[in-house]
């Protein structure tokens, strides 16, 4: 690494590219599909808007309670769709993820090693770095190539097929694996 202005537009790109990929995927899907991709695009793109460089553009004080509240509505949207079961837990972890982020002592309070100033990382970083490490492995090993299908065909909108590659799998799992990736060097950083 070359310095966090350097993480920093690396994050950018990383998310940014995520988050567009999921929102043609959102475009080509349907159902619950759909709906996953459009949580996950969101994600993206918040993400790569909380690891815009602040020599850049400074953010107003008050742009954490935006993220905050763009989050815990995701948050909430997703503790209603739990139940539907699908990729919806983890989308609930990582929108509580970014709202602890954003949160005015989120971060500080982590980057002082806590409120009794006794150094270390907080309770919900270290649990929230745990998670998500655990989450990495899970979903690298998962890209580990087996036999099977190639793709399944989905069609889009207009009734016509998808491009393959909007709809593979492996692409998906990659999309996935890169934001949560990404939410790991963001969590390192408080």
């Amino acid at each position: 690494m070359h310095g966090p202005a350097m993480t920093a537009w690396l994050l950018l790109t990383l998310c940014g590219a995520s988050a567009v990929y999921c929102l043609l995927r959102a475009r080509r899907c349907v159902g619950e599909e759909r709906r996953t991709a459009a949580g996950e695009a969101v994600m993206g793109f918040g993400m790569a808007a909380m690891a815009l460089p602040a020599t850049v553009v400074t953010p107003p004080a008050w742009s954490w309670a935006v993220y905050a509240a763009v989050f815990g509505a995701a948050a909430l949207h997703a503790l209603v769709s739990v139940r539907r079961g699908g990729h919806h837990l983890h989308h609930l972890v990582g929108s509580l993820a970014m709202v602890y982020m954003a949160w005015p002592g989120g971060g500080q309070v982590a980057a002082h090693g806590g409120h009794g100033g006794g150094g270390g990382v907080p309770l919900v970083t270290g649990a929230l770095l745990v998670y998500y490490l655990a989450y990495v492995l899970r979903s690298g090993a998962r890209l580990v190539p087996v036999a099977g299908p190639a793709a399944v065909a989905v069609a889009g909108p207009g009734g016509g097929p998808a491009p393959v590659w909007v709809v593979r799998p492996e692409f998906t799992l990659v999309c996935r694996l890169s934001m949560a990736l990404a939410m790991l060097a963001m969590l390192v950083t408080l």
